[in-house]
């Protein structure tokens, strides 16, 4: 059994930590609020732009604003994929990283992939066997609209230059607290609107169809790239809130139970000293 003095600096050692995973978990539940409401306010409105801009998208032609809907064969990929700068958030950035290898390996089997890092855990697992083209772990120092546009503008001319054929998001959608579900989501071109929904209603377009794209495709691209980052964002301080809380949770645990394995050591050292001193007292007195 370990000794008095070495049980002590476990026992401290513990409640320092559950110091610090308490207070983390204090401040992702701040910051979890606030991610939340941005995300749940904002998903309507992204959901309700891509379906206007797919049943747009559907009765043009190239020539008239549809150059990010048109479909080309597949033979370059560009995949971006979103995860944090710091870690202690339990399996957030794993379940992108194998979500990542798992699309290169089986989706994209023989054609060639290239990725597009948006956080530095991601970047630094994922560089190392692929060949990433530009990483952005400065998004999350200030998360706007316009610092996200300025990327998604990047990513767009990549694919109307003709560089890449297709590219897609892969990041974790928030669910609640305790679920972060990896998603792959299509970014350019768009998606064709499954089925015949909506695309035969009867609007009238003020101004023309095809200047109402010309303005909308942009924006939809760029409002579609910062939900992703929003969503991330939220699930990340979702999965850190989650990780410290069963931190704490398990070094309180331990530290109980290093407390009674202190104090039964410290039980039996006493009854030890208890048992020399009666020992040397029925010596003396024999």
């Amino acid at each position: 059994m370990a000794n008095l003095k070495e049980i002590r600096n476990r026992i401290t050692s513990i409640k320092s930590t559950m110091q610090i995973t308490s207070a983390m978990k204090m401040v992702s539940a701040a910051k979890l609020k606030k991610a939340q409401d941005a995300i749940t306010a904002m998903r309507p409105y992204s959901s309700k732009l891509t379906e206007l801009l797919q049943s747009l998208s559907a009765t043009l032609d190239s020539d008239a604003g549809g150059a990010y809907s048109t479909q080309r064969e597949v033979n370059k990929v560009l995949l971006v994929t979103i995860t944090s700068n710091r870690g202690l958030c339990g399996g957030f950035n794993s379940s992108i990283i194998k979500e990542t290898v798992k699309t290169i390996n089986e989706t994209y089997n023989g054609v060639t992939v290239d990725l597009f890092t948006i956080g530095k855990k991601g970047n630094d697992i994922l560089s190392k066997e692929n060949n990433v083209i530009e990483n952005r772990n400065d998004i999350f120092d200030e998360l706007t609209f316009d610092n996200v546009a300025i990327v998604a503008e990047q990513l767009m001319d990549l694919y109307v230059g003709g560089s890449y054929d297709k590219i897609e998001i892969i990041y974790n959608r928030f669910k609640n607290a305790a679920t972060q579900i990896p998603q792959v989501e299509q970014f350019i071109p768009i998606k064709p609107i499954e089925g015949d929904a909506n695309v035969n209603l009867d609007y009238v377009f003020e101004p023309s169809k095809e200047e109402i794209v010309l303005e909308l495709i942009p924006k939809s691209l760029k409002t579609q790239l910062y939900k992703a980052i929003r969503d991330s964002f939220a699930a990340e301080h979702g999965a850190r809130m989650t990780a410290m809380h069963k931190a704490t949770d398990n070094a309180t645990e331990l530290r109980d139970e290093l407390l009674l394995t202190y104090n039964k050591a410290r039980q039996a050292a006493i009854t030890n000293e208890i048992l020399e001193i009666v020992g040397g007292a029925e010596a003396l007195n024999n």
